[in-house]
């Protein structure tokens, strides 16, 4: 393939990009952050609510540039990013956060939940909604019924138990329900 042509990225053409960056290729890089920036920005944005996704998104590639030599091409690398990404992303809230502010009472969650837009979007209405939970219905709600982890590896991610991502999910799926039915 000429220079001058774009590359379109393909799990093969991705790995084969990890490898050229891991070996200082800064422009094989660049390839690998113009596919996957936007899926990693998402995923910040919505696990993090009001905190900046782009500089998480940037901690992310420069956690993924010092890695790159750890990526063994078992996965695809869309997923060993992805890996990545959830745990700076948990990481990032971890730090200077304590449990309590994971667990909010029901009646003072509902504070939290945006009002209904009056524009009819729904996907910005659920964006918002999501953006509203409380933080821990919010990250297992992302990590679970966005994402697609399993509850055993949210709670491996998180630090805590099975009950608790699916006790979690089902008040994250409840404040959801009550919010947009409004």
């Amino acid at each position: 393939m000429a220079p001058s042509e774009p590359r379109t990225t393909t799990l093969s053409g991705d790995a084969e990009d990890a490898r050229a960056a891991a070996a200082g290729d800064v422009r094989a890089f660049e390839r690998l952050y113009r596919a996957h920036a936007g899926r990693v920005h998402a995923l910040a944005r919505r696990m993090l609510g009001a905190e900046d996704p782009q500089d998480v998104t940037q901690e992310v590639f420069v956690r993924v540039w010092r890695k790159l030599e750890s990526f063994r091409g078992e996965a695809a690398f869309g997923t060993w990013l992805h890996r990545v990404a959830v745990n700076v992303i948990l990481s990032r809230r971890a730090s200077g956060r304590t449990e309590r502010e994971r667990r909010v009472d029901s009646e003072e969650a509902m504070e939290h939940v945006a009002a209904r837009s009056e524009h009819r979007d729904e996907r910005r209405d659920f964006e918002r909604a999501i953006a509203r939970l409380p933080e821990g219905a919010r990250r297992v709600f992302v990590l679970h019924d966005v994402e697609g982890y399993r509850h055993e590896e949210i709670a491996e991610f998180l630090g805590v138990t099975t009950g608790t991502t699916k006790a979690q999910l089902h008040r994250a799926r409840m404040l959801l329900r009550t919010h947009l039915d409004e």
